[in-house]
């Protein structure tokens, strides 16, 4: 029997049932001395780790799971083809409601603390929706990169939570960068500061990664930057 491709279902619902194996041999001893017995053991760590990632460990009954696993090496299962697709859209549908809570819960989130933030001592926002701080002022006639230079410059990232997502600073190393190259709020904010200039930027996710976010970035993600501009290199 084969299910049809369920976006990343198929491959959650395999995680359970290896996930689950894996508990019932951690239970016994395991002898993990050789070389297929290491390469088994590191794939159930895998894809157990991804399917803790995703989190539906608590939606899946493991007894039930047991017996479908037997009744695959029995090949009699209980249930048919029709009634295990119903299950598993059933599944999916109830994953992509929660995943969609939860993402307009956080967009929500970043929306308030945009608006809380708007008010605060210093900071400007631009008509894009652009906010930012002023940390420190280089020379008031110190050069402003445009779209076409590179720039280098450190940064240190969060999110508003404070927990931190990129920081050349923590690396101990500036970035270069084409100033047309990077996401908007930056481009934007860029082009209005000049060498020795220090500011905090808030930029809304519509001048970040969106609706998408992208690597470490959720959807909807606000995201800080502290950003020093150290120089611009004109082509």
């Amino acid at each position: 029997m084969n299910f049809p491709r369920l976006l990343s279902l198929r491959s959650a619902v395999l995680a359970v049932s290896l996930t689950a194996m894996h508990a019932q041999a951690a239970e016994s001893t395991v002898d993990l001395s050789s070389e297929a017995s290491k390469i088994s053991y590191s794939i159930g760590v895998n894809i157990g780790q991804n399917l803790a990632d995703q989190g539906i460990m608590d939606s899946i009954s493991l007894d039930a799971f047991y017996a479908g696993i037997g009744d695959v090496v029995s090949g009699e299962p209980r249930l048919s083809m029709d009634e295990m697709m119903a299950a598993l859209q059933s599944f999916q549908a109830s994953l992509m409601a929660q995943q969609q809570a939860e993402m307009e819960a956080f967009r929500a989130e970043s929306e308030a603390f945009l608006t809380a933030n708007a008010s605060r001592e210093g900071v400007m926002e631009t008509a894009t929706g652009l906010q930012y701080l002023v940390l420190e002022s280089g020379a008031a006639d110190g050069a402003s990169p445009t779209t076409s230079d590179s720039v280098l410059a450190h940064y240190h990232g969060t999110f508003i939570d404070g927990s931190v997502f990129d920081s050349s600073v923590d690396r101990g190393e500036p970035a270069e960068f084409g100033v047309g190259q990077v996401i908007a709020g930056w481009t934007e904010a860029l082009q209005m500061m000049k060498v020795g200039d220090k500011w905090r930027l808030f930029i809304p996710s519509d001048l970040a990664y969106g609706e998408t976010g992208s690597g470490p970035i959720p959807p909807f993600s606000t995201l800080i930057f502290d950003v020093e501009l150290l120089n611009v290199i004109t082509p």
